[in-house]
């Protein structure tokens, strides 16, 4: 195989993994990894002749691509950012199929493919987990669209999805193998009849599940407010902070009425920060305060920015701050559930994104924080609080308050519905990517959220897109991107708690353990020779 046939399998690869986040159905993926197995099939093949480190050049190249042509809109916000995610996540994968490679060198049989599952399903949950996380291109992500085909979530969460991509490529690649080396006609329909399998079976359980599916109906009317706020040129004075919330509550008002039982705004609508021992001292607080009491057992729920001033001899967090009159401070993203009785619950945002929010292992390298931010003579993380929190309504109603990026955490997001949350609250401001595929993968996102859950979903973005989302996946009443809407609708509250909420991402904690098995196997077999 020629230098530019590897060269343009790898980009062919990179392009069909894209095609998925991108717009196009999501079982494109189920052919993505070919060109690349094909590659590595070669360098297996040569080993003698090429080192490992050849194979992983062309994987970088795969994942390099991928990441940028999916996420290059970051740089919008931070293009310093968009090049650290998209260059430290493409060597991450470029990594993993590296050490599969090798396995596959030293170790014969099935034990090769087996271990690039095992090790990319780990690598994935680790991406949900640790302090640089950058789960957006999950693979089992890639089906946000196609929900008919992902019921099953429920059990599994996205990792599912992510192993059903990879047995079916791993499939599929040993069904041409065979056929290329002209194998018995019995070998090749066996292999046949397991990619049929693969792909049908999964499909047949989902549609039976969507099928079947019916939501129990206790329906809480819900007011979703977009005020449609440029991130980018609006301005932070407090004449204008006012303006913009006048106009908020304006829309509001256009729909609710006494049968209202929510009015969902986004995140950040409340700019100017709020010191937290005194938000109902605040202006603004009164105005959304009239706004709420128009209507008989009426909750909001908003963002703003909020901060907490430490005293003299209190105990500082990992994440604290200094202000230029040496002022220790936490700052917040914060979402808050105001009644009619002036009754305010708030919640931190507490998944962060790396390098915007927060400093990643701040506690190794806090001294590099104020490379990161640099916010009004401050510098550090925002805070966080160390389990998530419900917000109760006066009728008992819990509903998980989650923050934007939170909405990419599955399990994360699971915890709120263990405590009690029959109903999830999305605000975000997905304005800062402006007219991307950024902003539509988000919105898709939630739609897994409300599969995996089996919770209803009120979602108010700033610029939108703005929608509700079924116990299935189905969005409906979705407003336009970057226009001033509102919209009015009803969702169901359910309290019944699905496989994948009590057990969470149980098939990335197993393939993480069967990962050390097969390191430690590895080592072991180089030691012998």
């Amino acid at each position: 195989m020629k230098r530019r046939t590897r060269l343009l399998l790898s980009i062919i690869s990179a392009i069909l993994l894209s095609l998925a986040w991108l717009g196009f159905p999501g079982w494109v993926l189920f052919v993505a990894f070919l060109p690349l197995l094909l590659i590595e099939q070669f360098f297996v093949d040569q080993k003698s002749k090429y080192k490992s480190v050849s194979f992983f050049l062309y994987a970088l190249l795969t994942f390099f691509m991928w990441n940028i042509v999916t996420t290059y809109w970051v740089m919008h916000a931070s293009l310093a950012g968009m090049m650290v995610a998209v260059f430290l996540n493409s060597i991450f994968m470029s990594a993993v199929w590296w050490l599969a490679h090798i396995v596959r060198r030293n170790l014969s049989g099935k034990m090769s493919y087996f271990a690039l599952a095992i090790f990319w399903l780990s690598f994935e949950y680790l991406h949900f987990n640790w302090e640089i996380e950058w789960p957006w291109l999950t693979l089992g992500h890639g089906f946000a669209n196609n929900i008919k085909m992902i019921q099953w979530y429920e059990f599994t969460g996205v990792l599912g999805g992510s192993l059903w991509v990879l047995l079916i490529n791993f499939a599929l690649f040993k069904l041409l193998n065979k056929i290329v080396l002209l194998k018995s006609k019995r070998l090749i329909i066996k292999a046949s009849v397991n990619v049929i399998l693969l792909i049908i079976v999964p499909l047949f359980f989902s549609i039976v599940i969507f099928r079947n599916y019916e939501e129990i109906k206790n329906p809480k009317n819900i007011v979703i407010v977009q005020p449609n706020i440029d991130p980018y040129s609006e301005s932070f004075t407090q004449e204008a902070s006012d303006e913009k919330l006048l106009k908020f509550i304006k829309l509001g008002e256009s729909m609710i009425d006494d049968s209202t039982d929510f009015v969902v705004g986004p995140e950040t609508l409340i700019e100017q920060e709020w010191k937290e021992d005194r938000i109902t001292s605040y202006k603004q607080y009164h105005y959304l305060l009239s706004m709420v009491q128009k209507s008989n057992n009426l909750g909001l729920v908003f963002g703003a920015s909020t901060y907490k001033i430490y005293k003299k001899g209190e105990k500082l967090s990992e994440t604290v701050r200094t202000s230029t009159d040496g002022t220790k401070f936490d700052g917040y993203n914060t979402a808050l559930f105001l009644n009619g009785k002036g009754e305010l619950q708030t919640y931190h945002k507490s998944v962060l994104v790396p390098g915007v929010e927060k400093m990643p292992f701040v506690k190794h390298l806090g001294f590099l924080k104020k490379f990161i931010i640099d916010l009004g003579g401050s510098a550090g993380s925002y805070g966080t609080q160390p389990e998530r929190t419900n917000f109760v309504a006066d009728d008992g109603t819990k509903i998980a308050p989650v923050i934007c990026y939170e909405s990419v955490f599955g399990e994360y997001l699971s915890e709120y519905v263990k405590k009690g949350a029959s109903l999830i609250f999305i605000i975000t401001n997905d304005g800062w990517w402006k007219n991307t595929p950024g902003y539509k993968q988000h919105m898709s996102f939630s739609r897994l959220r409300a599969i995996e859950t089996r919770r209803s979903i009120a979602r108010a973005a700033n610029t939108g897109i703005s929608c509700f989302i079924n116990q299935k996946g189905e969005v409906f009443q979705k407003t336009q991107w970057w226009a001033e809407a509102v919209l009015k609708g009803q969702i169901n509250t359910n309290n019944k708690l699905t496989f994948y909420v009590k057990y969470g991402d149980f098939i990335g904690r197993l393939s993480a353990f069967l990962s050390v098995l097969i390191l430690l196997l590895l080592v072991v077999t180089r030691l012998k020779r």
